[in-house]
């Protein structure tokens, strides 16, 4: 596994679980006819994803130049996730439903995000959104349901796509592209649904983080 900078980490980490989007959407729109049949196809999933509640399991997260980090993660919707990367990365990533923060627990640091105004604001709501004109596209093969979202207010010009088990309708795998062409996909494995979490794992302390921030400025 490839040891990265905090400044490289932090790029791939937030391009990867959507926290940052760069760049103009390079694709093709889709027809009105078009859109409508893909709205119809990745409404089934849709659906289904909103009776998943919480969810825990691994991941494995790839940069735009191969970089892998991995470690664990736990989902609790709407709104609530913690990214627990292993060791060397020393990051860890939680959610409480306002606030999003990426935390280096070595170097003690934190970089807070509105959760509203992120892409992984997506796969925490309480449902998927479909409306307005978001679906780029959908397609359906064999071993995987892969739907393109695409949404300024969120992503601003880049996209997201998830990739779902046709059978199940769980997710494996999203990856946010940049206009540049630069994919980070983060992929999920051995998954436990219906898990029961007590509240501590998605507690933020914002003193803490408020400490950590004034001792930063004061060097």
């Amino acid at each position: 596994m490839v040891q990265m900078s905090r400044r490289k980490f932090l790029g791939n980490a937030a391009l990867g679980l959507g926290l940052v989007a760069i760049g103009q959407f390079a694709g093709p729109l889709l027809s009105p006819a078009s859109a409508q049949g893909a709205s119809a196809a990745a409404q089934k999933i849709a659906d289904h994803f909103a009776s998943v509640r919480t969810m825990m399991g691994e991941f494995v997260q790839f940069g735009p130049r191969g970089e892998q980090t991995g470690g664990k993660f736990y989902i609790e919707r709407p709104g609530k996730v913690r990214f627990n990367y292993e060791s060397p990365a020393h990051f860890k990533v939680t959610a409480d439903g306002t606030s999003l923060v990426m935390e280096n627990t070595r170097l003690k640091t934190a970089d807070i995000y509105p959760l509203s105004k992120t892409p992984l604001k997506v796969l925490l709501d309480e449902r998927i959104d479909l409306s307005g004109g978001k679906v780029r596209s959908v397609r359906e093969e064999a071993d995987l349901t892969t739907i393109q979202l695409a949404d300024k207010s969120l992503f601003g010009d880049s996209t997201i796509t998830m990739m779902f088990d046709p059978a199940s309708y769980e997710l494996r795998q999203w990856t946010i592209t940049d206009a540049q062409g630069r994919d980070t996909t983060v992929m999920i494995f051995n998954v436990e649904q219906g898990v029961r979490f007590d509240p501590s794992v998605f507690a933020i302390d914002y003193r803490r983080l408020e400490a950590m921030r004034q001792a930063k400025s004061a060097k």
